[in-house]
């Protein structure tokens, strides 16, 4: 074995292996270590000397509320309907702004490894690198501090992004620097953490030209932020949140739930929405809008690399004002074996033209379903009160809150509640075993999605005083974290509703 396979193999043995237990919480508060100023020195937001903004850890504390939570969202609470039909989920987070700001969007696809000295810092690395914003990154922690990187190093290429643990004073830390300077390539970015909490020391660092210096104990959050901060452009604008609907089985009901709140997003909550509809030869967005458009989403999905706005917007269908469709061409005279990077590009083509996107996802399992769901910003699983939907969907939750700590669980809808002489499992029951109470319950009512669906009509276009109408405005207000704004039609709209048999 020759030295660098040794030196390799050695390294190989100091990965770390150290995966959260299943119930272990993740980390979720978000405030940063504030630096402290030696006295005597100044603290001003821009150093006189570099001429380097310095960040103010003051400004980005984070103050407890009265009950001591950090983050302002308010917690779900499921309310029962008067007759018990629906049960509406009426969480509110109270976020005005739904668009995904800058420092949330997906970093791009870079190297990162990190070589740490204490065991949590590492599990805590490890935890960011599963997170949905770092999913495109290929992420590798190692034990051992900046010695350690030094000699990997020193027989290969650097990543794109290094971040190196030390516990020693600032000598030391300026030693170690110095060293793996000497065997980082030109446009490696690095990050150091410490444990001196010095202003001084920051800017010491900053000059010596590190990206950015964190103080241990590091949360999730704060990684995720770090590395976003540098390699996402802060200059670019927010990017649209992604709702995925799917359903724990076929026939389900997810795509009625998808089309449904979608409309209830754009024509009750105001927000300017795109629904894609992914099932490509059995989609049915065309047909509950009464659309049926000559070109959509497979075109796209064929040739990505061709697609930027101006293509988008002659393949989208105008639905309403603020609802757009982005259909499936529904039909079995081609194929379609498509890589999942073609989705990732059109997916991204879209969010950055709205501020909401509804995937309305196939009940398939293929590579790009699965990275469409953990990558999504919201998901709601759509079930049916038997077991096929009970064994899927308990899997389908598993699967997520393993791979999606940092997010919130996904959302479930109980449909097709009540069909006369079918045994069924109790809701009480199945939330029980998924581990996951209904944001929506939906009762059996064949006649009233039945008649909507041939008349591409949304239910609350048909019949807008249904509990189940209701129930579905409940669920899209808690996607959002909006209420729904009340906007009376004009006369001409009325009678042009009215016409149409809207009314």
């Amino acid at each position: 074995m020759s030295k660098s396979q040794k030196k390799k193999s050695d390294l190989d043995d100091l990965a770390l292996e150290l995966t959260p237990e299943p119930g272990e919480a993740a980390e979720n508060s978000r405030v940063e270590p504030e630096f402290s100023v030696p006295e005597g020195d100044e603290h001003t937001d821009q150093d006189p000397d570099l001429g380097l903004e310095i960040p103010d850890a003051g400004a980005r504390k984070v103050t407890p509320d009265d009950d001591g939570v950090i983050a302002a969202e308010v917690e779900d609470v499921v309310i029962s309907a008067a007759d018990d039909d629906v049960v509406v989920g009426a969480g509110n987070s109270g976020n005005t702004d739904f668009a995904t700001p800058t420092s949330d969007r997906p970093v791009p696809r870079i190297s990162i490894e990190a070589f740490c000295l204490r065991p949590d810092t590492g599990v805590t690395l490890q935890r960011a690198a599963v997170d949905r914003r770092l999913s495109r990154t290929h992420t590798s922690v190692h034990m051992g501090g900046i010695p350690t990187a030094v000699e990997h190093f020193s027989d290969t290429s650097t990543p794109n992004l290094l971040i190196v643990e030390t516990m020693g004073d600032f000598n030391e830390i300026s030693d170690g620097l110095n060293s793996l300077a000497q065997v980082c390539d030109p446009g490696t970015k690095v990050v150091v953490i410490g444990q001196l909490n010095d202003i001084s020391v920051y800017r010491e660092l900053i000059r010596q030209g590190i990206s950015e210096y964190l103080v241990a104990p590091l949360t999730v959050p704060q990684i995720i932020d770090s590395i976003s901060g540098l390699f996402v452009d802060p200059d670019q604008p927010a990017i649209g949140r992604t709702i995925v609907f799917t359903g724990a089985k076929g026939g389900a009901g997810s795509s009625t739930v998808a089309h449904n709140a979608s409309w209830f997003i754009a024509e009750t909550m105001l927000e300017d929405v795109t629904l894609v509809d992914l099932d490509l030869p059995f989609g049915t967005a065309g047909l509950d809008f009464n659309h049926d458009p000559a070109q959509g989403v497979a075109d796209a999905l064929t040739a990505p690399e061709r697609l930027d706005d101006q293509l988008l917007e002659r393949l989208l269908v105008k639905c309403s004002e603020r609802l757009s469709l982005f259909t499936a061409p529904g039909t079995l005279d081609r194929d379609f074996d498509l890589a999942t990077d073609s989705f990732d590009r059109v997916l991204d083509v879209v969010r950055e033209s709205v501020p909401c996107i509804a995937v309305d996802l196939p009940h398939i399992w293929e590579p790009w379903t699965r990275r469409i769901l953990l990558t999504a910003d919201e998901i709601v699983i759509t079930a049916t009160p038997d077991l096929a939907s009970l064994r899927n969907t308990k899997n389908l939750v598993d699967l997520l809150k393993q791979s999606r700590k940092n997010d919130h669980p996904p959302r479930l809808v109980l449909n097709q509640v009540g069909v006369p002489k079918r045994p069924e499992i109790p809701i009480k029951d199945f939330a029980e075993a998924v581990s996951l109470e209904p944001e929506l319950v939906m009762p059996f009512d064949p006649n009233l999605f039945g008649v909507a669906a041939n008349n591409g009509q949304m239910i609350a276009e048909l019949k807008p005083e249904a509990k189940v109408a209701h129930g579905l405005k409940g669920l899209a207000s808690t996607l959002v974290g909006k209420e729904a704004i009340d906007v009376k039609r004009s006369f001409l709209k009325k009678f042009a509703d009215q016409l149409m048999g809207r009314e």
